[in-house]
């Protein structure tokens, strides 16, 4: 798996325990929309 390909992001996603966004699982949703949940996940968790 190629970093930053969708396929990453799904799986650094579910490592974070997200599956559903808005009751969708995450694999149905394009790759820019899965990296600016990751980058505001990780961001969140470095302030936090």
């Amino acid at each position: 798996m190629h970093i930053g390909s969708k396929g990453w992001y799904v799986n650094e996603l579910k490592k974070l325990g997200v599956r559903y966004i808005d009751g969708k699982k995450i694999e149905r949703f394009k790759t820019f929309v899965l990296a600016n949940l990751y980058d505001e996940l990780i961001k969140e968790n470095q302030i936090g």
